[in-house]
């Protein structure tokens, strides 16, 4: 579990492609801090699983599925990425819940600078716009911002980035036009879920209109 938070920026050293798959080497220094092989790190917003410590490196293997879903199937030698270990449960929650399993990826539609922040305005698919709320948290590579416009029939939304953020992240050295992984408020998403769940089993049993309550057991008979 991760909070959002970026602890650094790190550099790409190397990729070794697969036929499908991948093995990156990221060039760091904080997040090797007490790291050790099996330990999770998020990749621009990604969860990897660290497979080796060394020279002041680690690297990763990252799988055909996260390829097809993510925006690390564009990177290259040298690209800068975002970096936060797994949160400690001594440590403190600064942003929000980040689990590290994107939801899919936007693009950078703009990005304007207002006094001493800059406006970058997304769009992403419906699939995602769904599960962004007005002042709700999204993660953008990674990083946890609070979403400041949101714009359904347009397909986008916007975030406003303080200059410590901007300093922080690689969100801005990106350009209109790149992707980014995106990653949805875990609470909204199992929400949505339950009320699914909920509208299906109304519809079968609307001839009587019983429709079950959410309560313990129909959370444990649905996987919950």
């Amino acid at each position: 579990m991760f909070t959002g938070i970026i602890e650094e920026m790190g550099t790409i050293s190397s990729i070794a492609e697969g036929s499908l798959s991948a093995v990156i080497t990221v060039q760091a220094s904080k997040v090797l801090e007490g790291t050790h092989i099996g330990d999770s790190i998020a990749v621009n917003g990604v969860c990897l699983t660290v497979t080796s410590v060394h020279g002041g490196c680690f690297t990763a293997d990252v799988m055909a599925e996260t390829l097809r879903r993510s925006s690390l199937k564009s990177l290259a030698r040298g690209s800068l990425v975002n970096l936060e270990r797994a949160m400690p449960a001594y440590g403190r929650f600064g942003g929000h819940i980040v689990s590290g399993h994107i939801d899919g990826t936007g693009t950078i539609v703009s990005k304007v600078k207002e006094d001493n922040a800059v406006w970058v305005t997304v769009s992403a698919d419906k699939n995602i716009l769904k599960y962004i709320v007005l002042k709700g948290s999204v993660a953008i590579d990674g990083t946890s911002l609070t979403v400041a416009a949101l714009n359904d029939s347009g397909g986008t939304f916007s975030v406003s980035v303080i200059p410590h953020t901007g300093e922080e992240t690689i969100l801005l050295t990106k350009s209109a036009g790149d992707i980014v992984n995106l990653e949805n408020d875990v609470i909204g998403k199992y929400v949505g879920r339950l009320l699914s769940l909920k509208e299906d089993a109304g519809s079968i049993n609307n001839v009587n209109n019983s429709i079950p309550e959410i309560t313990m057991d129909f959370l444990m008979e649905n996987g919950f």
